[in-house]
Formats: C-alpha cells, structure tokens, sequence
C-alpha cells in the first residue's frame, strides 16, 4: 500500500542503533530524545541543525523523559534512575521487579500531572521471543514512591491518555490489543481494564503509540512496516503509513506545531544480510510530515 502524495518521509537520524524506542519530544528546547535499549545508550537530536548526540549509560535504557527541574529521567534496566548527560552516570530514585532480574524496563511515558507510567518485560531467549507473563507496570510518582499497576505481562509497551485524561490507554504487546483502563488524573489510579482496539494479526504487533489533537492513536505496528491511526472508541482503523523497514516500535509528535510524527524502529529480528540489501534503514529515526494533524509534546516529570 503506497502513502497519500501528502505525506513525506525522510529518514533524519539514519542507523544510529540496534533497538531505538521511547520518543519522547521536549518543546522548550525543540529537542527529540530517544533510547537504544540493547545499545544502552540515551539520544538526543535537534532538527534546527541536525545535531545528534548519544551517551552510554552502562545498561538497558527503556524509556527517556524530560523533568520539570531541567533534568533526565530514565526507566533504566531495573530502576528509575536521573541521568547525567555529560557523563552518563545514573542516580537510583527506585529499583522495580527484585525478583526477576533478568527483566527489563520497555515503553513509558509521563501523565498530565507529571507521574512517569513504565512497564517492564522477561529476557528475550531468542530475539523477538519473549518469556512470557513476566512483566509489570508501574507507576513512579512524584513523590518518588512506586505503585504496581498489573502485572503476569508480557511486553509492557505503548501508553497514552486520552484527552481528557479519564482513560489510559495501554498495549501489552502479544494481547494483540490496545486496552483501556478509567484513569483518575488527580490519584493516578487505574480501573475497569477492558479492550479498546483489536489489532489485527496481518496488521503486526501492537508496540509504542501516541495520541493526536482530536483523540486518536497513532500505533507503531511491529513486524508489518506501518503505522496505524485508530479511532479507541469504535475500534476502527482510519489511516495506515507504510514505512521503508519492518519493525517499527514507537512514535511520538513533535516539530515546532507539533504536527510531525516522529519514529523508530529496531534491527532486531533481521539479518545482516537483510539489513544490508533490503532494509538499510533498520535503526533509524524517521520524521512524518504532511499528516494534517497535530498532537502533543512529551510531558515531563513532575519533580
């Protein structure tokens, strides 16, 4: 399926990382950061002049947000953690999942009231093959205690609110789904999970997403090359964006009208060869443009 002549893509930040995740867009600075999870390494790119940065942190980095104080913070391997840019050193807020060491932090985001929402998944034994109902999703508050929210998950993954705030959306990635739960903005507590969307197994694996101005999510759909914007309250699909590589993970909006999608997508699950002759794109950031629609900056932390 060919995109509408509208619609521009151009890869900005090209093979820059092995899995590139977590989007995250910081208005007041016009800055995207971004992770590579296997590459434990945190980005940052600036489109005003194409500046792109990375610094090691030493572990998995699942998910990167800005704060209020002008500092990062990261949903490292198996903690919230502050970053420190200029050397990569992490400062512990709160350890997650003690009893399973061999799991890791995936996809988070920030709510409106500035708590950081993060889940976690089991090892990978093979690539894209999870051990399943390991997971967990948390809630670090800005008072720094940490509150679990579900847990036996598979792949934690996209989360995103709806615009008034009284729903969570939230994928768990083999579900096939992206599921809703009542959200209370001024507690952050959850209830009544349910189905929202059921994502078709010919449209991939339900990974990251994002909400745009008018309600409806934009998923990145892993193993199928697209992007999918749905409607969550009739379930129903209303646009698909195909892009240049197969795995997409993630996507977030951003630009100075904030009405360019940003995206990654990951080299995991592909071969050299692949990657070399069919796919030279794997491991990049992609920008959207042309989409006639707006969405939202990253939400920071609260702290």
């Amino acid at each position: 399926m060919a995109n509408s002549d509208k619609i521009k893509i151009e890869a900005v930040v090209k093979n820059c990382g092995v899995l590139l995740e977590g989007p995250h867009w910081h208005a007041a600075s016009q800055t995207l950061y971004f992770v590579d999870i296997l590459g434990n390494t945190v980005h940052r790119y600036r489109p005003a002049d194409s500046c792109h940065e990375k610094v090691n942190v030493g572990e998995n980095a699942g998910t990167i947000v800005t704060t209020t104080s002008g500092k990062l913070l990261l949903a490292a391997r198996l903690r919230f953690a502050y970053l420190d840019w200029s050397t990569g050193a992490l400062t512990t807020v709160a350890n997650v999942d003690a009893d399973k060491p061999e799991n890791r932090f995936n996809d988070g985001k920030c709510d409106a009231k500035g708590r950081l929402w993060a889940g976690t998944m089991g090892p990978e034994d093979k690539p894209v093959e999870v051990r399943r109902r390991q997971g967990s999703l948390y809630c670090l508050h800005t008072d720094k205690s940490v509150t679990k929210h579900a847990e036996d998950l598979d792949i934690s993954n996209g989360i995103a609110w709806s615009l008034d705030n009284k729903i969570m959306y939230y994928v768990d990635t083999l579900t096939r789904l992206i599921e809703a739960f009542d959200y209370d903005l001024e507690t952050g507590k959850t209830s009544n999970r349910r189905p929202a969307v059921k994502v078709a197994a010919e449209e991939g694996w339900p990974d990251g997403m994002c909400i745009d101005e008018q309600g409806m999510l934009w998923l990145a759909c892993f193993s199928k090359a697209q992007i999918i914007r749905y409607d969550p309250t009739t379930g129903k699909k209303l646009q698909t964006i195909m892009f240049p590589t197969t795995n997409i993970t993630s996507c977030c909006f951003g630009g100075p009208n904030l009405d360019e999608l940003y995206v990654t997508c990951t080299r995991v699950g592909l071969s050299d060869e692949v990657v070399k002759k069919e796919q030279p794109l794997a491991g990049s950031v992609f920008r959207v443009t042309g989409l006639g629609v707006r969405g939202f900056a990253g939400a920071d932390f609260a702290d």
